[in-house]
């Protein structure tokens, strides 16, 4: 644990990171749950059979977190106890660290130092499981920020995701942790428009290229759109 308490510093700026396609070059959740799918045979059967009722769940935001659910279930049936998860992705980061590390955004990890050196109050909210975003931003041992991530626990046999930080739960995991205010947000996902439309100043990162014009269009005019070094990703490249 980071041992950095949750809630606003009383006259800190309160800036809040996005953690997939903003601070991390991919979507660490799944390439997480992939992992775990792959551990046995008869899990990548499985998953493989729920594909087309899973997949086109996880395509559209108002089903996907039963989509995602769904693929947890599948690389967790079997575990006990939320612990043993913390387990596997203690052995999945000790195993993946040279990836892990490869991933991460210098421009995004000298952004969010930069924050911290100013005395802005730095939180990251993440659709990831907390502990995941933890062991990886450990890698750059400065920036020991809370995480608010998607909560998890045993159910059916498995673990399973119980509260998706995601969209408008999101900021209302926020707001329960003291986050009420927020001045300054970045991500690259438009189910984050609830937290980017919170934000006095919105920050859009590594955007899909066909999802650039939409923010252009509901964001507040001048709302910046950068690319930290998503290759695949929109936006454009921030100056020095």
């Amino acid at each position: 644990m980071s041992g950095v308490t949750d809630s606003a510093a009383p006259g800190a700026k309160v800036v809040v990171f996005d953690f997939d396609h903003t601070l991390y070059d991919g979507d660490s959740g799944s390439h997480l749950f992939a992992w775990l799918i792959r551990r046995s045979w008869w899990r990548t059967v499985l998953a493989l059979l729920a594909a087309p009722l899973f997949g086109p769940m996880v395509a559209f935001l108002p089903t996907r977190r039963y989509g995602i659910s769904g693929f947890v279930w599948i690389g967790t049936v079997g575990m006990p106890r939320r612990r043993t998860l913390d387990d596997a992705i203690d052995r999945y980061v000790a195993t993946h660290t040279e990836a892990m590390k490869a991933r991460l955004l210098p421009v995004a990890l000298d952004v969010l130092h930069a924050h911290r050196e100013a005395g802005d109050d730095v939180v990251i909210a993440t659709g990831a499981p907390p502990e995941l975003a933890r062991a990886i931003l450990a890698f750059v041992a400065h920036e020991s920020v809370p995480v608010i991530g998607t909560a998890v626990g045993p159910r059916f046999g498995a673990i399973i995701a119980t509260r998706h930080c995601h969209a408008e739960e999101k900021m209302r995991m926020l707001r329960e942790r003291g986050y009420a205010r927020i001045d300054i947000a970045y991500s690259d996902s438009s189910a984050d428009l609830p937290l980017l439309k919170a934000a006095r100043a919105p920050v859009v990162v590594n955007p899909k290229h066909g999802a650039v014009e939409m923010f252009r269009r509901v964001l507040p005019s001048g709302t910046p759109i950068l690319n930290w070094g998503c290759a695949d990703r929109g936006g454009d490249t921030p100056s020095a």
